[in-house]
């Protein structure tokens, strides 16, 4: 869906958007979306761990925050992401101490981008491994970020709304003539 969504850009320009953390996005090319940087686009700050907490209470803080994902530091520095695709897979239906270290369970030395990597490096990045979230970091490896797939389609939906919520179903699909009154 991100991919259908980007691929609405054209030559026009959109107005200023504000997002919902604040950050202005002022009258880009639609055409220069995929150039737009990270920082504009990433919402909120990620849930963060130190390494060797245990999984009962990663999964606890996942569960009050609401969120999808928390990444695990050791000092300032990033050494895994747990996601609710990592507990689904590893930890659902098998026997799993609830004392054990998320550690064991997280995606260890994910991917990930800098605030300054544009859109269209997220979207490549989260097309190529199929992930819902991209850790940013800074230049030294400490945990500047997060962006979700939900972030994307959020400023998406800011700057395009009409192609947004226009769009059908499925991506290919055409309308062979106007439908309504």
């Amino acid at each position: 869906m991100i991919a259908a969504a980007a691929r609405t850009a054209t030559e026009s320009r959109i107005p200023a958007v504000t997002t919902s953390s604040g950050a202005t996005a002022g009258g880009i090319a639609k055409r220069d979306l995929r150039n737009e940087r990270i920082r504009i686009v990433m919402r909120g700050q990620p849930l963060v761990v130190p390494s060797g907490t245990t999984l009962a209470a990663g999964i606890s803080r996942i569960q009050e925050a609401r969120a999808d994902c928390l990444l695990v530091r050791q000092g300032d520095g990033l050494v895994g992401i747990l996601t609710e695709r990592d507990i689904l897979m590893k930890v659902l239906g098998r026997p799993v101490d609830p004392a054990a270290s998320v550690d064991a369970y997280m995606t260890a030395h994910p991917d990930t981008l800098t605030a300054d990597a544009t859109v269209g490096d997220a979207l490549a990045l989260m097309d190529r491994g199929g992930y819902r979230h991209v850790p940013i970091v800074d230049g030294k490896g400490r945990i500047a970020g997060l962006l979700r797939q939900q972030d994307v389609l959020e400023y998406l939906a800011e700057a395009f709304p009409e192609e947004i919520l226009n769009l059908p179903p499925r991506p290919h699909q055409r309308m062979e003539e106007p439908d309504g009154a």
